[in-house]
């Protein structure tokens, strides 16, 4: 069986793109599998300008019409009959048309959202998507054989879109080593951040004031935001007015030096609002860092499970408050080894890519 993967962009890891990560590492383990895999991008240009790799990328030039499948990608398409087509993301005008055109040529496909489908999405540029859902949305989930979800919010979200859905649900994997490790925690109390800067979907409303109310009782703790995006200077904003302390707004960090930032936090903090699964909680769980997750994230209930950390409801900065309270005060009494260690066996168990490998290949049945 060859699996396509189909996504905008190159697969290319190190960017903040997460659907290009969570692709990247995906096709990367079905190869070492011994699974027959490839990865289709669809960008503006066609350069190979991204870290090596052991699958085969092949790039596709995008259309200036986004609905447009280029004279290219359709030839390839027709050579490649037999293979099992699956498109990575939601509400993308040419994932439409390549639904209808895989229907005509009677080629089952499937699709990850990536989170497009939770319910809060939804409500963001609602009146739009209802129009397009009627249009285009509705067709490309009614002919998807079946739909990769994965997390509960986006089950619930794409029922409400289609109530005949096929959803398939699995997590994203996590390549996880086990290591010794020496941590080197700050000696001031650090609460972490890493992803885009986005003040409403990561929740960073939520966290600016839970870590003001935080930093009155605890002067010399710290506030590291790794990422860029449009709400840096919403962030930069808040600071100035509120005098917060030690907030330090580190930008994009990759590979090794953004390990190195995460292993110094005591807490990594992620209150999303609106997610798929973000790989950077992951990271810090294996990189020993407890964690504080909304159920938005859709790895509250493996943290809840594996008591990893502390889940908080969606949109409450007086609990994110209590939590940060909570972890604070299991460092100063060395409780925090219990975390540590279920983190990582979450990752084991949970997460583990050899596992959900041989899963995957029930969502291409």
């Amino acid at each position: 069986m060859e699996v396509i993967h189909i996504v905008l962009g190159k697969a290319n890891p190190n960017r903040l793109n997460g659907v290009n990560k969570v692709v990247y590492n995906m096709a990367t383990e079905q190869h070492k599998a011994g699974k027959n895999v490839s990865v289709w991008g669809i960008a503006n240009d066609v350069k190979h300008d991204y870290p090596k790799r052991i699958f085969k990328t092949i790039l596709f030039k995008s259309e200036w019409f986004p609905w447009a499948i280029s004279g290219k990608l359709k030839r390839a398409i027709l050579q490649n009959k037999r293979a099992v087509f699956h498109l990575h993301g939601g509400w993308i005008p040419l994932f439409s048309s390549l639904a209808v055109f895989f229907d005509s040529l009677g080629i089952k496909f499937v699709l990850t959202p990536h989170g497009s489908y939770n319910t809060l999405a939804m409500d963001k540029s609602a009146r739009q998507k209802k129009v397009y859902h009627l249009f285009f949305e509705k067709k490309l989930v009614e002919l998807a054989h079946k739909i990769h979800c994965i997390g509960k919010s986006e089950i619930i979200g794409l029922h409400k879109i289609c109530e005949n859905a096929k959803p398939f649900l699995l997590p994203y994997g996590f390549e996880y080593t086990p290591q010794n490790m020496v941590l080197s925690k700050e000696d001031s109390f650090t609460i972490g951040f890493v992803g885009r800067l986005d003040i409403h979907t990561k929740g960073l409303d939520l966290l600016m004031e839970a870590f003001l109310f935080f930093q009155k009782s605890h002067p010399n703790s710290r506030l590291w935001l790794i990422g860029e995006g449009e709400g840096r200077a919403l962030i930069e904003r808040f600071i100035r007015e509120q005098k917060i302390k030690n907030v330090v707004l580190w930008g994009k960090k990759f590979g090794e030096e953004k390990d190195a930032l995460i292993q110094k936090m005591h807490v990594f903090a992620h209150p999303s609002r609106n997610e798929g699964m973000p790989t950077a909680v992951l990271e810090a769980l294996s990189l020993g860092v407890p964690t504080i997750v909304t159920h938005a994230t859709n790895i509250g209930d493996y943290v809840h499970e594996y008591n990893a950390g502390i889940v908080i409801p969606d949109g409450n900065p007086a609990e994110l408050f209590r939590a940060m309270e909570s972890l604070y005060l299991d460092f100063k009494e060395d409780r925090i080894e219990t975390y540590v260690q279920n983190g990582k066996l979450m990752l084991q168990e949970k997460f583990s890519w050899s596992n959900l490998v041989e899963k995957l290949d029930e969502l291409y049945l």
